[in-house]
């Protein structure tokens, strides 16, 4: 190789690297919808108590390809009743990340992939209790920012295991 060309390369290589996302692919990877107190739950007024959990799953595929599942359950219940209804999506998505270095791919698949799937989970869960007979669901929109910087603060908070 010419020296003027090792030159180039390594001009080149001092700019930005520019980290690409695409979305292959979004789907429903599972869903499930449980009402064990119906019909007697629509018997009394309709003021529930809503538990929401949230969680993400990011799995490496080939090359820069990453599935990544948010899961969201949602349990409503009175007190009169006890539980009106349990919801469960794994809206899930294939996303291709490149020219990420590890703390941009974490952050990529722990903010910018759940971000982008929560649309349709929370299309898919009240769609899910629509149709199991309860009024709309509208879950308030998710600062997965916020959730990464939280669980990134803890495990820098937990022990280090020593072997």
């Amino acid at each position: 190789m010419a020296w003027g060309q090792h030159a180039g390369r390594e001009s080149m290589s001092e700019q930005p690297v520019q980290v690409q996302m695409r979305l292959e692919r979004i789907y429903l990877k599972d869903a499930s919808f449980e009402s064990p107190n119906s019909p007697k739950v629509f018997a009394v007024q309709w003021h529930p108590e809503i538990k929401v959990d949230i969680n993400t799953k990011a799995t490496p595929l080939d090359g820069d390809r990453h599935e990544v599942v948010l899961k969201i359950t949602v349990e409503a219940s009175t007190a009169e009743e006890g539980t009106g209804f349990i919801v469960e999506v794994h809206q899930a998505g294939v996303f291709v990340v490149e020219r990420a270095n590890v703390d941009q791919l974490r952050h990529i698949l722990g903010v910018t992939c759940p971000t982008t799937l929560f649309p349709y989970v929370r299309e898919s869960i009240d769609s899910l209790v629509v149709k199991g007979g309860f009024p709309p669901l509208n879950i308030a929109p998710v600062n997965f920012e916020a959730v990464y910087a939280e669980a990134v603060k803890r495990a820098g908070e937990q022990p280090q295991v020593k072997h």
